[in-house]
């Protein structure tokens, strides 16, 4: 069935099924139909996220094993609920002593019956697993290996010998396995076997393989058959061969039974594919569509001017957005992605060497082109069938690689018969070229490296470069166009409701880099440019390391301080000082930048420099300050968190709620990302999300898949502050949009919305009830009198 709403328990060994049970009547009483459950896979042990699977075949015994996810799963009934499962198809943990498949492949070699799981490239150097997993050099190392039981160690580290090397001396059995130990620092340009992302820890699987997908599916799919899980959510399609192929395969072996959400990161005006036998996203798209109408283009503007003129490092000083990403992304190309490249090249060559009418294109051209077309893929994949014979070029797909594209990338050639090698790499990237393996292995690979480039040079490395106004600056956002007016937000829940009506919807998940509320408080800035320059002058007396340090970590200091006139300011999430949380999220985000330090090649001083401030300003000294200018802000802030959450409960779509959530909920993505849940106690923010949650349950026809969304236009000199819609003509939300705007302008005078005919009931406030129809237009002054926020009913006649 399709969930009403989800509602995401992170599970931990400190957070198991057993304490899931216990929060199964509160979640019921709120309102949510399903549980969403991270990862519950066998992984590493310890893991706090679960991500880092190693058996598929067994639900984690550090969680309560399947006898505790299936009593779980029969409290949740008892009250109503159903689950839903975050599943991990791309990757599992590349730990040999807990993964039994690799175990075996190292073990074993390409003989292995679980060789065809991974993609390891054995076209280079002695055709060996590289494992990059040696703190030092492996001479340097040596000392510390030993060979018991048959079993290589080294430190806590366990490695398979291969059978009949058990006797040998070390530097021979090292050298008669089917892999090769080295230095961790390798893995960036030698690495031969896919990883997620840049994260070698994290092997990519092969679930292309119908083998693989049976032995890495049969648990899940054990699960929806019995009835113990009503839902997937996909992590990462944009890691697979061929996401399409995927999705049919789970779809036709759960016999379309189960709701499925995958996580794709949609950029701009990218629309999921029409094909994919899917619900919907997870719901990034709706999080930058939401938080856009709470963001002043003007304000934001400015605060991008004034930040390029104090803050922005020195090669974004005079450039915008775009420039930004594209420099990170030739930093992650030929550094952190070497090796992903490295292994396009050679299949390239092989392709080349094989067809006369290619064979002329040297490895640098190829190398080359590879290179420039990545960096100008301008979303996240290209979308092909790397397992068709060749197949006609979708206009999609084209639109992946545009002209322009391939233009720019012959530009950075001087001899235009060896800018050729572009049109070599586009056409092979696309499934033009032929149907060979390598034909297959490059289109494949070429996409997956593309999603991987895109997810470290925008999320991870852009996102920390930019940061004139840090709320946009969240997975699926734009920085560069961070507001999204109310005509834009109405066309974009018309193209859900007809195409998608059962898509996710988000605001904070597990990897939003802030949590709702402090977007909330930071977005609010884009109202009031001048008295964020006054903030930073009133604090310009606490030295900092550089000035984007300075800039960014005062926009966090604004979004996590609650509002008030006390210095003790503590968020409340784990009763520990904000500054030993903003520490690390400072940290995370000057290393994730790479302009002074990173997380391989640190800079002690600097980033010691960077906890110093922190510690002197934003969570030291300073917090009175902040305090009092959060104050003055906080009935915009207000407004625009509860608009934001009544928003994502009300629109097309199912909507999520991340733990905690439903009230006022302060985080950032270190370290709060792993918080165990803890109920709390509730608030307004709480009042407003068990009426919409309830209003959802009992009028699913309003919200469902033939439910209806039209837009409310407000008319007089305010119109533009407020956002409203009717849901199927039986539920109206209405908000206010640039609060600090309006109250600068004079309010809500003269300004009115005509609501949809009937006798209308504010849930939030039972008491009150406004006429509809066209001669009863109501004062939005009096409609949004008690909050800034109105949900609306129509009473039964």
């Amino acid at each position: 069935m399709t969930p009403t709403a989800t509602y995401r328990l992170q599970l931990q060994p400190d957070f198991t099924f057993r304490a899931a049970e216990k929060v199964v009547p509160y979640l019921a009483a709120l309102g949510v139909s399903h549980l969403h459950l991270s990862p519950v896979l066998e992984a590493v042990p310890g893991s706090t996220h679960g991500y880092d699977v190693v058996d598929h075949s067994r639900v984690r015994d550090e969680l309560g094993g399947e006898d505790g996810l299936r009593q779980l799963a029969r409290r949740a009934r008892e009250y109503g609920l159903g689950l839903v499962l975050d599943i991990v198809p791309n990757h599992m943990a590349a730990a040999p002593s807990h993964n039994k498949a690799l175990w075996e492949v190292l073990r074993e070699g390409a003989d292995s019956p679980y060789a065809g799981w991974f993609d390891i490239d054995r076209s280079t150097g002695d055709g060996k697993m590289l494992l990059p997993v040696l703190p030092g050099p492996l001479g340097g190392e040596l000392a510390a290996m030993r060979v018991e039981d048959g079993v290589l160690h080294h430190g806590e580290q366990r490695f398979p010998l291969a059978p009949g090397t058990e006797e040998l001396a070390l530097p021979e059995l090292l050298n008669a396995q089917h892999y090769r130990l080295c230095w961790w620092r390798l893995a960036r340009t030698e690495l031969n076997y896919r990883r997620f992302f840049t994260i070698s820890e994290l092997i990519g699987l092969r679930v292309e393989d119908p083998e693989v997908f049976e032995a890495t599916h049969a648990k899940i799919l054990e699960l929806v058959r019995d009835g113990v899980v009503e839902g997937l959510r996909i992590d990462h399609p944009d890691g697979l061969a061929d996401p399409e192929q995927y999705l049919r395969r789970l779809g036709e072996a759960t016999g379309g039974a189960c709701w499925t959400v995958v996580e794709k990161i949609l950029t701009g005006d990218e629309v999921l594919p029409a094909t994919w036998p899917v619900a919907g996203t997870t719901g990034y798209d709706a999080l930058r569509k939401i938080d856009g109408l709470f963001t002043d283009p003007v304000g934001a503007a400015a605060l991008e001017h004034r930040y390029r003129e104090v803050a922005a490092p020195a090669p974004d000083r005079g450039g915008h957005w775009e420039p930004t990403v594209r420099r990170a992304a030739y930093k992650v190309v030929v550094h952190e992605l070497a090796a992903e490249t490295e292994v396009l090249v050679r299949a390239a060559e092989r392709i080349c060497a094989a067809d006369p009418a290619l064979r002329d294109h040297a490895p640098w051209a190829l190398r080359t082109a590879i290179r420039e077309l990545l960096v100008r893929v301008p979303v996240y994949r290209p979308y092909v069938t790397a397992t068709g014979p060749g197949g006609p070029l979708t206009e999609a797909s084209a639109a992946t690689i545009p002209a322009q594209a391939v233009r720019e990338a012959k530009a950075a050639f001087v001899v235009e018969q060896e800018a050729a090698a572009v049109d070599v790499v586009r056409d092979l990237a696309l499934g033009r070229l032929g149907t060979g393996p390598d034909h297959v292995t490059f289109c494949a690979r070429f996409a997956q490296t593309a999603s991987a480039l895109r997810a470290k040079s925008v999320e991870d490395t852009a996102f920390y470069r930019f940061v004139p106004l840090i709320s946009a600056n969240e997975v699926g956002g734009d920085p560069g166009t961070p507001a999204v007016s109310p005509a834009e937000f109405h066309a974009y829940c018309g193209r859900l409701a007809r195409d998608w009506p059962a898509t996710g919807t988000v605001l904070t998940t597990h990897d939003t880099k802030r949590s709702a509320d402090v977007r909330a408080g930071i977005a609010v800035l884009s109202q009031c440019p001048k008295w964020w320059d006054d903030l930073l002058e009133q604090v310009s007396g606490v030295p900092a390391p550089d000035p984007q340090v300075a800039w960014q970590a005062w926009q966090t200091a604004v979004g996590f301080t609650p509002a008030g006139d006390s210095v003790d300011v503590d968020a409340s999430l784990a009763g520990a000082p904000d500054g030993s949380r903003m520490g690390p999220a400072l940290l995370k985000s000057v290393r994730e930048s790479g302009l002074r330090t990173s997380w391989t090649e640190g800079d002690p001083g600097y980033e010691q420099a960077v906890t110093d401030f922190v510690d002197a300003g934003p969570a030291g000294a300073a917090r009175r300050t902040v305090a009092h200018f959060t104050r003055a802000l906080s009935p915009y802030v207000r407004a625009g968190a509860l608009g934001a959450a009544l928003v994502q409960l009300t629109m097309p779509g199912v909507p999520d709620l991340y733990q905690g959530t439903e009230r006022e909920y302060f985080a950032l993505v270190d370290p709060d990302n792993r918080a165990r849940f803890r109920p709390g106690p509730p608030d307004e923010k709480t009042v407003v999300t068990t009426a919409a949650l309830k209003v959802r349950r009992e009028r699913p026809d309003a919200f469902g898949e033939s439910g209806t969304y039209t837009p409310l236009e407000a008319s007089g000199p305010a119109a533009a502050h407020c956002l409203a819609f009717s849901r199927s003509g039986e539920v109206v939300t209405a908000v206010t949009r640039l609060p600090l705007r309006l109250a600068e302008t004079g309010g809500w005078t003269g300004t009115e919305l005509v609501l949809p005919a009937g006798r209308w009931v504010d849930l939030l406030s039972p008491e009150r009830e406004f006429e509809g129809g066209p001669d009863h237009p109501v004062p939005l002054a009096e409609l949004l009198a008690e909050r800034p926020v109105a949900l609306l009913a129509v009473a039964a006649s």
